[in-house]
């Protein structure tokens, strides 16, 4: 009797696991054509904004910040509410802006560098800082931001202290068997929106796979429970630093892209404000979705230059919005649309 029943679980689990294969292959595969169908929108709102030089600059630095917010969801995977992602994209800045201005680097390696030289700084400064927890935490972080503008603020004749870094090098033009493909210059910013498209696509498929994986398993473990994660034998301080050095690398790659596409780097482009923002932009979307801080993103920077209609009131609409939706849509907006579904589908059954 015994020997069947365990029979009938070994049974039961294995039916189990096909099953939850079979939704996450559908629900991979929802996610891919989603994907496709942001892809695609993003090469056809250019056309059908007429090509305007202000919005396709409104939407290119949505696509950059949709893309750094996306590393602080990786650190709310493991339950951190990270608070110095601004930080890292200063530092990424001005490690491009000093290697590109410097020592004529290419953007081009400036780009990953900028990424690496903040990961490293994350993992040294994450070793330590990542014991504290919950509000500890968000407040060392968020000291963090205010360190290394004050910093960079400081730093001599490295960062040009309040001055910055001016005239960064563009980026060099793309191109295939000899035909420049994309052109990089002031007059057009359309070639940086499609740069920052190609980053954000990257950046949500590499999230999606990281999170698919065991890697992501791993990270969500130690959100639910460090200590039962340490008694299975996963090396919790370990896979921290790992996630939050993903983290500062997408920092670091952003800061990068925005340093040669305003072709500045000051003291004051990241501040305490923007390190919220990050946040923010995750929290609004919805920290469930992987899509969720680029709809964050993309709805709070849109709205907020179309409220310069209302410059004297701008920011406190902007803030009213904010409070609105966290009270009415405490699981973001795209939570909107997955309870529809899931109401439709039980209407179904």
């Amino acid at each position: 009797m015994g020997l069947d029943r365990h029979e009938t679980a070994r049974h039961s689990a294995a039916e189990g696991a096909v099953a939850i294969g079979q939704t996450d292959q559908l629900a991979s595969g929802r996610k891919l054509r989603f994907a496709a169908f942001a892809l695609i929108m993003f090469l056809v709102i250019p056309i059908l904004l007429g090509r305007s030089p202000y919005f396709i600059t409104v939407l290119t630095n949505g696509a950059v910040l949709s893309f750094i917010s996306m590393g602080v969801w990786i650190t709310f995977s493991i339950g951190r509410m990270n608070l110095a992602q601004g930080a890292f994209a200063l530092v990424g800045g001005y490690a491009a802006a000093i290697l590109s201005t410097r020592y004529g680097i290419s953007f081009w390696l400036c780009l990953p560098v900028s990424g690496l030289v903040s990961a490293a700084l994350g993992a040294i400064i994450g070793w330590p800082v990542l014991r504290l927890k919950g509000v500890y935490f968000a407040m060392t972080t968020l000291s963090l931001t205010e360190a290394i503008r004050l910093l960079a603020l400081n730093g001599g004749d490295i960062t040009k202290g309040a001055t910055g870094i001016v005239n960064i090098p563009r980026p060099g033009p793309i191109s295939i068997f000899g035909i420049t493909i994309l052109r990089f210059d002031g007059a057009n910013p359309l070639p940086y929106y499609f740069l920052a498209c190609t980053l954000l696509v990257l950046g949500i498929l590499g999230v999606w796979r990281l999170s698919a994986s065991r890697l992501g398993w791993v990270f969500r473990s130690l959100r639910q429970n460090e200590d039962l994660a340490t008694s299975i034998g996963i090396n919790v301080a370990k896979y921290r630093v790992m996630a939050f050095a993903i983290c500062c690398f997408m920092g670091g790659i952003g800061g990068a892209f925005f340093a040669a596409f305003h072709q500045n780097i000051y003291p004051a482009t990241y501040t305490i404000a923007d390190s919220v923002n990050f946040m923010l932009y995750c929290f609004l979307g919805g920290l469930a979705y992987i899509f969720g801080p680029a709809v964050g993103a993309f709805l709070l920077v849109i709205s907020f230059e179309l409220l310069h209609a209302v410059q004297d009131y701008q920011t406190l609409i902007y803030g009213l919005l904010m409070i609105a939706c966290m009270l009415w849509l405490p699981n973001g907006i795209l939570s909107v649309g997955q309870s529809h579904f899931r109401k439709r589908k039980n209407l179904g059954s």
